[in-house]
């Protein structure tokens, strides 16, 4: 049985609007994907990094594997159009190298600063429940609205998690939900914890933190700054 962290780097960051895709962007002269791949080879318990790329950036992420001596990263698999596709394509990509009791970690390449803890965890609460989703406590109070202008209705925070990654299963569980919502229709769910719901399924919680930002604006490189500065 494998433990893989597939990572997912197949967005283009058109909300950074930059040049280059937001997960190949450097802080302190190193790729954001760099740091998040580190994550993964750094951990005792992760044995494969598969990387789902953007087209046109595969040789650029070798390369930067090949500096930072990321041993780990075995399989490059092409992105898709939307993130769910992006995902199912690097599910199926695994089904040829590995059975379907192998663990998968799904994870935002944007998400360069989770922790070994987080990992752990998450790998802990697939092995024991299956579908696993990290997620932190909801510390805001929450507003429905659809004119995006003004609410009339709350949601209790108490009864709500926000979500992160990594999001997993085993890889068997994975290939039979993306199935379902091929079955159903659903062509892009928002993640993996949401197609896991839409499907009839049930996801169970591990523990995350408010420091695995996912880095989506120039103010989350200067959060991700900060705690790396904090770090050392």
């Amino acid at each position: 049985m494998a433990i893989i962290g597939l990572i997912i780097a197949g967005g283009v960051g058109a909300r950074m609007q930059q040049a280059i895709p937001k997960q190949f962007l450097t802080v302190y002269d190193k790729p954001i994907i760099a740091y998040t791949m580190e994550k993964f080879e750094n951990h005792p318990a992760v044995d494969i990094i598969a990387v789902v790329c953007l087209d046109g950036w595969e040789h650029i992420l070798e390369s930067y594997a090949k500096q930072y001596k990321i041993t780990k990263l075995k399989h490059i698999f092409p992105a898709g159009a939307v993130g769910q596709e992006s995902i199912k394509n690097g599910i199926m990509g695994l089904t040829e190298f590995y059975n379907d009791d192998s663990i998968v970690l799904i994870h935002d390449a944007i998400r360069p600063n989770l922790s070994e803890d987080i990992i752990s965890d998450c790998i802990c609460s697939i092995k024991k429940n299956g579908f696993t989703v990290v997620v932190v406590p909801c510390n805001e109070a929450m507003m429905e609205t659809y004119n995006f202008e003004s609410s009339e209705k709350s949601f209790p925070r108490d009864n709500l998690k926000r979500t992160q990654t990594p999001q997993g299963a085993r890889l068997g569980q994975l290939v039979e939900l993306h199935k379902k919502a091929k079955e159903k229709g659903i062509i892009n769910s928002v993640a993996t914890c949401t197609l896991v719901t839409e499907t009839g399924s049930t996801i169970y919680f591990s523990t995350g933190s408010s420091k695995n930002i996912k880095i989506t604006t120039q103010e989350d490189i200067d959060i991700f700054k900060a705690l790396l500065k904090q770090g050392k």
